[in-house]
């Protein structure tokens, strides 16, 4: 398996989370389930991709600029976790807030899936390709394992 392909299978979780996190209604324990697993995933594969897939990309021009990019959306998707651990699950506020971090996951995934693999398959090696693949996915389990 190779790096893109380990990231894809975070990707088809963080997904098929956030679509059903947005279905979900009030101080639910479908909602605070939901919640509490697709926080989990994006904390583990953000970790993990940053160090794994990020960073090594910064290291080249024709990448730098999109892992940075990547990094940052990281923070904002961060930011919206955070407003949503601090809103009560049963208020409106909560549901737009939620929308607003589905729209930013897709987002995000389609970015990387779209432009940042496509160039980064021309800046790393096969063999890189392999090696961060199993790097990525022992942090990712390490990180799954801390929330």
């Amino acid at each position: 398996m190779n790096i893109f392909e380990a990231l894809r299978i975070s990707h088809v979780t963080q997904r098929a989370l956030a679509d059903h996190l947005i279905q979900t209604h009030g101080d639910s324990p479908d909602r605070m389930s939901l919640f509490s697993e697709l926080k989990r995933e994006l904390a583990a594969h953000a970790a993990a991709e940053e160090r794994f897939f990020y960073v090594p990309l910064i290291a080249h021009d024709m990448t730098q600029e999109p892992s940075r990019h990547g990094i940052a959306e990281h923070h904002q998707m961060d930011k919206l976790i955070e407003q949503l651990d601090t809103t009560d699950f049963s208020a409106s506020a909560w549901l737009v807030t939620a929308k607003a971090l589905h729209h930013k996951i897709y987002h995000h995934l389609e970015d990387e899936e779209q432009g940042v693999f496509q160039l980064a398959g021309k800046v790393l090696s096969e063999a890189e390709k392999l090696s961060l693949a199993k790097e990525y996915e022992g942090e990712f389990a390490s990180q799954r394992l801390k929330s």
